[in-house]
This record gives C-alpha cells, structure tokens and sequence, in this order.
C-alpha cells in the first residue's frame, strides 16, 4: 500500500507542475502592446474642430473590412505635425472650410494588412468602387501598395475639405452599391467633402493632384488644400490629391506598429 500511496503522490505531483507550466506559459510569454512615444499626440487633443472620418476602422475601404491596428477611429499624429494642422484650420475656417482626415499614422501592421489583400487576387469585393480600371494584379507596379508607407513614421496624414456647416456622412453599408470613385460627386459615395474630382483613395490617375483633366471647381479645391498646407510645412504627394507629409519629419526612417487607439498616446 505504501508504495500505491507513493505512486499516487508523484502522480498528483507531476499533473500539479504540467498544470502550472501550462497556465504560465501564456503569461510569460506575452508582451506588452507597444504605445507610441511621447511625440505623438491624439490630434482631437490639439484641435477638436478638425473633423475625423477615419476610414480604416470601418468596412468603408479598398478592402471592404477594418484594417489590422485600427482599435478605435482615432487620428494620432507626431506633434508638429498635430500643431501644423491646427495652424491650417484656423486659416480655412476663417474661409467657411474644415479640415476632414481620413488617415493619419498607419501601424506597420496595417500595412502588411494592405499587402496581403493586394496578393489575394480572388478578393475584388470593393474593385467597384476603388479601383474600377485598375487590374489587381498591377497594383504593387502602379505605386498604389508597397510594403512600408510613410504614415508609420507619424507625420503623414490624408484628408480633405467640408464646406461649412459640415453635412453629417451616411453610415456606409456593407454590400451597398458600388459607384466608380471618378463619377461625378452627385453618384459617389456622400461624404460631405468638397468635389476634388475623386473620392479619397481612388486608385486612379485621375487622383493625380494636377492631372490635367481635373479643372474647375475640383481643381480650386485641390490647390486650395495643397496651397494652404504647403503654408504649414506639408508636402503633398503628386499621385494622391489627400496625401500630404509634415516636413522635417520628427522620426524620418523609423517605422511604428503600436496600434490606433487611444491608449497608445494615453498623458500625451
């Protein structure tokens, strides 16, 4: 009996330990989410009037689903280039404009997100809309996806203008018709924004800032963004009317993967 006894013991011994192991391991294992360093701020913190519809955390996107890292529809920007933005809507209020971003930092994560979309060529769920005459198979050689982008350093931003008083923007609902992203702004999606000729992230050279088939109003609303955010430090990017980057930049070849929300710039 003494020896059963024993037996016994050392079995309830060892099932103990490989319980514990295995209800530690997992902890001890895990690591902390990454925040953002003390440079970059919630852009609401530095101007609240700047209007947020922040696209990737909703299925309202090229790949028709929230983005990998966008917890919460939150722009986070590094300071200065929070602080320039703020400088810019003063001036275009004073015009009867907003600001309305779109996008601003972007995880690394996000990115890798964009990048397994774009290999997936059975997935053309938003081509409708987003890219209509663009064959997914060209989107890495046509410059619309890469694998690492400026909005992970933090100072890059897309946006647009709202003629004031802002129109609230629709829910969008998934499975909705699809309208081109070049049809005339009375068939595109509404969004509130003033007619640039495309909504934001066509994958079209018709999203060329100074494509030379955009003139008129669209062309005045184009240079009245650029030209104003030029005034403030920001370069724009020739192939996306929206897409603009705060110069010097804080953290020029470093590329962040902390998650969009707002415990990330938490007593920023």
């Amino acid at each position: 009996m003494t020896g059963i006894r024993t037996a016994f013991r050392t079995m309830a011994a060892l099932a103990a330990t490989l319980l514990a192991v295995t209800v530690a391991a997992p902890v001890a294992g895990a690591s902390p989410e990454p925040k953002a360093p003390g440079e970059f701020v919630s852009l609401r913190s530095v101007d609240p009037t700047i209007i947020q519809e922040m696209r990737y955390t909703t299925a309202h996107n090229f790949l028709g689903a929230p983005v990998d890292g966008y917890r919460q529809p939150v722009c986070i920007l590094t300071r200065p280039a929070a602080r320039a933005l703020h400088e810019a809507q003063t001036r275009l209020l004073r015009q009867g404009y907003s600001l309305k971003v779109y996008d601003c930092y972007r995880p690394q994560r996000a990115v890798d997100h964009f990048v397994r979309w774009a290999k997936d060529l059975d997935d053309q769920t938003m081509k409708g809309e987003f890219y209509p005459r663009v064959d997914k198979t060209r989107l890495f050689e046509d410059g619309y996806i890469a694998e690492k982008s400026g909005h992970s350093r933090g100072s890059t931003v897309d946006l647009t203008l709202v003629k004031l008083p802002a129109a609230p923007t629709r829910p969008y609902v998934p499975g909705e018709a699809l309208t081109p992203c070049y049809a005339p702004q009375s068939e595109r999606f509404p969004d509130s924004s003033v007619d640039m000729g495309t909504s934001y992230d066509c994958f079209d050279t018709l999203s060329h800032t100074e494509d030379p088939r955009i003139q008129g109003i669209q062309r005045a609303n184009r240079q009245l963004l650029k030209q104003t955010l030029a005034g403030r430090g920001f370069v724009n990017l020739a192939e996306e009317w929206w897409h603009f980057t705060f110069k010097p930049e804080p953290f020029p070849s470093t590329f962040f993967d902390f998650p969009v929300a707002k415990r990330s710039v938490a007593g920023h």
